[in-house]
């Protein structure tokens, strides 16, 4: 598998990317990690799209992997980088794949620009606080020793997404999770994509009533539930790899 790596200066900061160059399929998927991580996370998964004639694109968010750190990490911030990304790279419609935090950057692209998005997989990302909700609740309970096991033998094959996270973006990256967002809720009913959700149980980190909601909002949805806490790319892939291609490589 070979991806060419790059860098644009987007957003004040060099933004680090991946590229697998054209392909058969003219729509890009772009592939977005979530905190802590790096593209990396999305190599199986790379070579599966590959395989099958897509042009895959993986980042490294701002305070990720090999793009630079920045003096500020709104989740508005992570979205522009994204579609300044693809702006840069020429692509008038993408495919956005995006887990946890990336994958909440992913909507308010297809919010901001739902031209943009053709189809949208967002993998068991929190979702915002509406007024009057109770605090957010982003974990509840101790890893399982197989999720220990997995973070670890990551941790092993890619040491540079810890080394390089910015610690500094977990404070506000939290607050933002644990405040009301009316603004994102209000600009649901703008994503024109048919939406693909992916829900790690009730382990994970997706509240079920606010899902209820926001799927509500949506003319075509999709969820699709796992039994594996917050990480299905990771922890279940083969059951993530079954329900994902078949979504993105539909007309």
């Amino acid at each position: 598998m070979m991806l060419s790596s790059a860098s644009l200066p987007l957003g004040g900061i060099d933004l680090s990317y991946r590229d697998s160059g054209p392909a058969v399929h003219p729509v890009p998927v772009i592939l977005v990690h979530g905190m802590g991580g790096d593209g990396r996370t999305w190599d199986p998964f790379v070579r599966a799209l590959r395989s099958r004639g897509r042009r895959v694109v993986t980042v490294d968010l701002r305070g990720h992997g090999r793009s630079g750190r920045a003096p500020s990490y709104l989740f508005e911030e992570f979205a522009s980088d994204l579609v300044e990304l693809c702006d840069e790279l020429g692509f008038s419609q993408v495919d956005l794949v995006g887990h946890s935090l990336g994958g909440h950057a992913t909507t308010i692209v297809a919010q901001e620009r739902p031209a943009l998005v053709r189809r949208l997989v967002v993998e068991e990302a929190p979702l915002p606080l509406r007024t009057g909700d109770d605090e957010q609740t982003l974990a509840r309970r101790l890893p399982s020793p197989v999720e220990l096991w997995h973070a670890l033998t990551s941790l092993v094959r890619s040491p540079r997404a810890v080394i390089a996270f910015d610690r500094s973006m977990t404070a506000p990256a939290l607050d933002q999770f644990r405040s009301p967002d009316e603004r994102w809720w209000s600009r649901v009913e703008l994503i024109e994509a048919p939406v693909l959700v992916l829900r790690g149980g009730p382990t994970g980190m997706v509240d079920p009533q606010r899902l209820d909601a926001m799927t509500a909002m949506l003319s075509d949805v999709v969820v699709h539930e796992f039994s594996c806490g917050h990480s299905i790319h990771r922890d279940r892939y083969r059951e993530f790899e079954a329900v994902v291609l078949p979504f993105l490589l539909g007309a």
